[in-house]
């Protein structure tokens, strides 16, 4: 297993496991049929806003339905010779802080039907070894507190327990974990 930059290549393994009901966004699951719509419109357009260094690409819907400014962010997918979900991260060049509706700098997300094979540990800890770039000395990383799973793998890849806080509205006011991971 490996995380790969996304590629034209590989689309159709993606497309398969947003078909089977996978949803690249665990907060708005109507995303699978958003980037099917992106991706029959223009597959290279798609394949290109997923490394967005320069956050240049269109605002971000939260799950509330508003708008928020984009940051910089690239998305990896995992891989065993078929996509298995996806790992990504964004943040403010030369800042740990993120903006309020931003709640962490990575997410992980593996397709149902390849959980439990430690591949969210092993992609998270593959994509923390290629942010040395970022120049960031930590990176945060919400969990919502009744995802143990999810805070398996954070800890697993170093994760510290920072905090915990209730979400802001426009993410339906849960409770949640706030790690921080050393980078420096």
């Amino acid at each position: 297993m490996k995380i790969i930059t996304p590629s034209l290549a590989h689309i159709e393994s993606y497309k398969a496991a947003l078909h089977q009901g996978w949803s690249p966004n665990n907060v708005r699951p109507e995303a699978a049929d958003e980037d099917l719509q992106a991706i029959s419109e223009d597959p290279v357009a798609y394949i290109e806003s997923l490394t967005d260094l320069q956050a240049r690409g269109a605002p971000i819907r939260l799950p509330d339905g508003s708008l928020v400014e984009r940051l910089s962010g690239f998305i990896r997918w995992i891989w065993d010779g078929e996509f298995c979900g996806q790992v990504g991260f964004r943040w403010q060049p030369g800042k740990e802080e993120l903006p309020d509706h931003v709640l962490g700098h990575a997410g992980y997300n593996v397709v149902p039907w390849k959980r439990g094979q430690g591949y969210a540990t092993q992609a998270f800890s593959q994509l923390l070894m290629q942010l040395e770039f970022t120049g960031l000395e930590y990176i945060t990383v919400t969990i919502d507190a009744d995802n143990i799973a999810s805070q398996k793998v954070a800890e697993k890849c170093g994760a510290v327990l920072h905090d915990e806080f209730v979400k802001p509205s426009a993410y339906e006011n849960s409770r949640s974990f706030r790690y921080r991971i050393y980078l420096l």
